[in-house]
């Protein structure tokens, strides 16, 4: 009896659930599925709601918990996921990329996890020292921690998720308060690194490419600018009320996953694709005031470093398949096909709705 009654969430933290956040998270992912049968078919159409029933079932399991507890054992998920990141370098690549550990005809990717992860530890170590991040030990302390998994994301080599990760550990800490003048200084560090690797034969030809391409316009239709060009093409033929006969993202590589939008502005046009950022503005308003009424850091940093990931992938993404960012790996959440991607998103939200939860009690 006692275990069936541990299966049950409690009254009192079932009446501070989020289901605002819930409901959007699942009419985005079947509007994003919808598009994905119109790209693919069936196969992957179906893969991903079941990916949408295994995440909603590891999400009651999070709401089970309480975060508070999770922050004993974020040291070992932290250095478990980042010994998953070293063994995966050793496997064979898929796509250029050794980031996968193959699973049958699937595949698992730890550094969808290891953004997780990161946020983690990093929110932590500053609940540790109580968010004074612009203290110069506490500041490279936790640094350390969030550059090991993204150099080693690198290596694999995935840009896409070490952006993201950077971006999560960068909202974070202009929450925390961190000196704008450091914040901008790491920016022109990015920049300049930016321009030695381009000189450098450090980048896979395709990044090079990619950052050459958005910065100087250079390209052709047969080439780098292939993919983009399509998808241009795409989104456009939707005009404002969307065209579903004309399928030409049939002929934009990634339709699935990277470039998705392309499909969904096509089907559905401006009034799809504004309907979807809605959805998303709303998730993310959501997100926010759970992070604003967190009563101690480490609730804090979970939902604003959720709502750093949405955001940058959100903008990254959309803006990619228009042209106005350069191309990466980078999915839409949510939307694009990807199991691992779902589950950790899905596992990043069960985070939030648990910190929205537990706000009656401080963290010890």
């Amino acid at each position: 009896m006692n275990f069936f009654k541990a299966l049950i969430i409690d009254r009192k933290d079932w009446k501070e659930i989020d289901f605002g956040i819930i409901l959007t998270s699942i009419a985005i992912l079947l509007f994003g599925t919808f598009n994905i049968y119109k790209a693919t078919g069936t196969s992957y159409a179906k893969l991903q709601i079941i990916w949408l029933l295994v995440a909603l079932v590891v999400v009651y399991g999070i709401l089970l918990l309480d975060y508070r507890q999770v922050y004993k054992i974020v040291d070992v998920l932290y250095w478990i996921v980042v010994g998953l990141l070293v063994i995966v370098l050793f496997t064979s690549k898929i796509k250029g990329a050794s980031g996968w550990f193959s699973i049958g005809a699937r595949g698992v990717q730890p550094a969808e996890f290891a953004k997780l992860t990161t946020m983690l530890m990093v929110g932590k170590q500053l609940s540790k020292v109580d968010g004074n991040i612009n203290n110069v030990r506490n500041f490279f302390q936790v640094t350390v921690y969030a550059a090991i998994p993204m150099v080693l994301i690198l290596l694999q080599p995935d840009m896409g998720i070490t952006m993201i990760t950077f971006f999560i550990i960068l909202g974070i800490y202009y929450v925390m308060g961190l000196s704008i003048k450091v914040i901008l200084s790491g920016f022109g560090f990015i920049a300049f690194a930016v321009v030695v690797v381009l000189k450098t034969s450090f980048l896979p030809s395709h990044w090079s490419e990619r950052l050459t391409n958005f910065l100087f316009s250079e390209g052709s239709d047969l080439g780098i600018n292939y993919q983009l060009s399509r998808s241009i093409i795409s989104i456009g033929s939707g005009q404002v009320t969307g065209n579903f006969s004309s399928a030409f993202y049939q002929r934009v590589p990634e339709n699935h996953t990277d470039f998705i939008f392309s499909v969904l502005s096509e089907n559905f046009g401006l009034i799809g694709g504004v309907g979807l950022l809605l959805l998303y503005g709303i998730l993310l308003y959501r997100i926010l005031k759970i992070g604003r009424k967190a009563e101690n850091v480490f609730g804090m940093t979970i939902a604003v470093g959720v709502f750093s990931s949405f955001l940058f992938s959100i903008l990254q993404n959309v803006g990619m398949t228009m042209g106005i960012m350069p191309i990466s790996g980078i999915t839409l959440p949510l939307v694009s096909y990807g199991g691992s991607s779902v589950l950790t998103t899905f596992i990043a939200i069960g985070m939030v709705l648990n910190v929205g939860m537990k706000k009656k009690t401080t963290l010890f």
